[in-house]
C-alpha cells in the first residue's frame, strides 16, 4: 500500500456523489416512510463505511492507472461496474421515480442502486491490492446493501 493522492479514487467518488447529490431532490414516492425503519446497527455501518472507503480512495495511490497487465482486467471490470451504476441513475431519474423504480435490478444485479458501488469499490481494492479499503468497501456493503434489501423487501 502506497499513500499518495488517487486520481481514479477521485473519478469513482465524483461518479458516485453526482447522482446522490440529484437523488436528493428526486427521492422515491414515501421515502421518508422507509427510512425511519432502517435498521440502526446497519445505518451505522454504512456511515462508518461511506467515510472509510471515500478516505482509503482518495489516500492511497494504489489505484492509480499502472502500464497495461493482466492485473489491469480488475480496474476494467471496476469501471465498467461504475458505468452501469451511472446507467442505472440515468434510468431512475427518467422513470417516475417510485420506489420500485428506485429497487429495480440491472442486468439481474439486485439493489443495483446499492449493490453496484460496492462491487466497483471492491473489485478496485484488489486492483490496488489495498487491504485498507477492501474491508472499507466489506463494512459499507453490509450497511449500505442491508439497508438497501430491507427496503426492497419492504415495498414486495
Amino acid at each position: 500500500m502506497h499513500f499518495g493522492f488517487s486520481y481514479v479514487g477521485l473519478i469513482y467518488l465524483v461518479m458516485l456523489m453526482l447522482p446522490n447529490i440529484l437523488w436528493t431532490k428526486n427521492q422515491p414516492k414515501d421515502y421518508d416512510k422507509y427510512a425511519r425503519n432502517e435498521n440502526k446497527i446497519l445505518l451505522a455501518l454504512e456511515r462508518s463505511g461511506e467515510v472509510l472507503v471515500s478516505c482509503a480512495a482518495l489516500v492511497f495511490s494504489d489505484f492509480n492507472i499502472e502500464p497495461w497487465s493482466p492485473w489491469s482486467l480488475w480496474l476494467v471490470a471496476s469501471f465498467v461496474l461504475m458505468v452501469l451504476y451511472e446507467v442505472f441513475w440515468i434510468r431512475y431519474f427518467r422513470s417516475e421515480k417510485t420506489m420500485k423504480d428506485f429497487y429495480r435490478s440491472i442486468l439481474g444485479i439486485p439493489v443495483a442502486g446499492a449493490t453496484l458501488p460496492v462491487l466497483a469499490f471492491l473489485l478496485l481494492a484488489i486492483y490496488g491490492k489495498n487491504i485498507i479499503l477492501g474491508c472499507a468497501v466489506i463494512i459499507l456493503g453490509i450497511g449500505h446493501i442491508g439497508i438497501h434489501l430491507m427496503h426492497s423487501r419492504e415495498i414486495e
